[in-house]
């Protein structure tokens, strides 16, 4: 069995320093186990969720490796 973390930010705002916490949280368990980390946008809030914040999020994620 494959050890999966995941991020799933909402694209409805920028991300702030939390947010980077988790996804690196996320991202260093599942290396640390030899598993599988995801980036998963939960655009569930139709609304306010903008393709613009989705390819903001995926820049500001590049900063922290």
């Amino acid at each position: 069995m494959t050890f999966r973390t995941r991020f799933a930010p909402s694209p409805t705002g920028p991300l702030h320093l939390g947010h980077a916490y988790s996804a690196m949280l996320a991202h260093d368990m599942a290396r640390k186990a030899d598993g599988v980390f995801l980036l998963r946008m939960d655009d569930i809030d139709r609304e306010r969720s903008k393709a613009e914040w989705e390819t903001l999020a995926f820049q500001d994620l590049t900063w922290p490796g």
